[in-house]
């Protein structure tokens, strides 16, 4: 029987096959999922007019799946394009829930059960991976947070066993689970020669987890590593958190945010209305922007704007549909500048010409607090765990929002007598859980 490892992630999945048996055991390798990238967006687009389907649209053959749909980034692009259809994406935050048995509707009377859109997922999955290794997967470790619940043991022994089944259901007949953090850290855990204490810090796309894990090399020969879990916290804030707040601070105000109406005299001028702003700077609430009745009233709005063309620039992005590529704009200059440099947004898209500086201060104004609040949940994190700071040995970082210097630095300020380790910030669970693959199934 061939193995494989599944990081089936909020925001982000991977999968690890095996590569080779050597005289140490066997190695894996993740498998390249779209194009050369080795982790995939959790994300299925169901696409309901068959005679306009998007770039790479794919069917299924059996009855639960045979929908037409795309899946990873062409599932983001298809719904960014405004083909017509359904996009799903955090998917696993359904497990646990009421939700999970129930059908939702993606279009033309179309519904499909919320656990068969995990399931076609992992479908996807293991299909790109046999591919990728010439040989049919039959047993897999996925990956699971410490909680998927908290504080509801059913619930969260109900949330296991749906990702379970859905697993069995593509093929799996062996399913094991390894707990998140404790993969994240089996990479450093190769390295170090006596016991030690490790925090892991995973910040992704929309939560920020953070978890105490006791690591050493007699402690990575045993496959139950429950135990080794001393704390586990996390706070709902994260990348897109960051993102929305860059664009509300740089982006939209020449769009009119922060604006006011026409001077009246005696009266004061009133603001113009915020809501579309925000809108247009939340990722999943973009499209509601273009709806027609939506577009309808923002261009009868022309007098709440005691700038004209601010209104018009407004009118521009909703017309033609940039939201997302502001959005992006956002992310890269957040990026930029915490990389060291400050920078200029380039806004031409708009308008010829224009263009919204983006500094230190300005970025330390925009997240200070959503900095603030993960640091704090990083201490109650280690608080929980009944120990002090200065028992961490080590810091160690995984998500993709963890790019973000500002963050791991202010991170390493509230564990100075700890070491910061940079594992691969999409792909670190995943090579973990690869390696508990290897251990549990590679010398069977």
């Amino acid at each position: 029987m061939s193995y494989c490892a599944i990081d089936f992630g909020t925001s982000n999945s991977a999968i690890a096959i095996m590569q080779a048996t050597q005289a140490a055991g066997p190695s894996m390798r993740l498998v390249p999922l779209e194009g050369e990238h080795l982790t995939m967006p959790t994300a299925v687009f169901y696409c309901t007019d068959a005679d306009d389907l998007p770039p790479g649209t794919w069917r299924g053959t059996s009855f639960d799946d045979n929908l037409p749909r795309t899946f990873g980034r062409a599932a983001v692009q298809a719904y960014i394009d405004g083909y017509e259809g359904r996009l799903m994406r955090s998917m696993k935050s359904i497990l646990g829930t009421a939700l999970v048995d129930q059908t939702t509707e993606v279009g033309h009377g179309f519904g499909v059960k919320y656990l068969d859109v995990i399931t076609g997922y992992l479908r996807h999955l293991r299909s790109l991976a046999e591919q990728a290794g010439g040989r049919a997967l039959d047993q897999v470790v996925m990956g699971r947070p410490v909680f998927f619940v908290d504080g509801e043991p059913e619930r969260d022994a109900a949330a296991q066993a749906s990702l379970e089944a859905a697993a069995r259901a593509v093929g799996f007949k062996d399913v094991s689970f390894q707990f998140e953090p404790i993969a994240a850290a089996f990479d450093y855990e190769q390295h170090i020669s006596q016991e030690e204490l490790v925090l892991v810090a995973d910040i992704g796309g929309g939560t920020s987890d953070f978890s105490v894990v006791r690591v050493g090399p007699q402690r990575a020969k045993r496959l139950d590593r429950r135990d080794d879990i001393l704390a586990n916290h996390g706070v709902h804030i994260a990348g897109t958190d960051f993102d929305r707040h860059i664009s509300l601070a740089s982006i939209m105000p020449p769009l009119g945010y922060g604006g006011f109406g026409p001077s009246i005299k005696g009266a004061e001028p009133r603001p113009v209305p915020s809501r579309v702003y925000f809108d247009l700077a939340t990722w999943h609430l973009i499209n509601t922007v273009y709806q027609p009745q939506r577009t309808a009233e923002l261009r009868n709005m022309t007098d709440f704007y005691g700038d004209p063309a601010q209104h018009q620039r407004l009118m521009k992005v909703v017309q033609q549909r940039l939201g997302h590529a502001l959005v992006g704009r956002a992310e890269q200059a957040k990026i930029t500048v915490s990389q060291g440099g400050d920078t200029d947004i380039d806004l031409t898209l708009i308008e010829a010409g224009l263009h919204s500086p983006l500094g230190h201060a300005q970025v330390d104004k925009a997240l200070g607090a959503d900095l603030g609040r993960i640091v704090a949940c990083a201490r109650d994190t280690v608080a929980q765990a009944g120990i002090q700071p200065s028992d961490i040995r080590a810091l160690y970082f995984t998500g993709g929002s963890t790019g973000l210097q500002r963050l791991t630095d202010q991170l390493e300020a509230a564990f100075p007598d700890a070491k910061a380790v940079r594992g691969d910030r999409l792909a670190s669970v995943a090579t973990g859980l690869g390696l508990h693959a290897a251990r549990l199934y590679g010398r069977t």
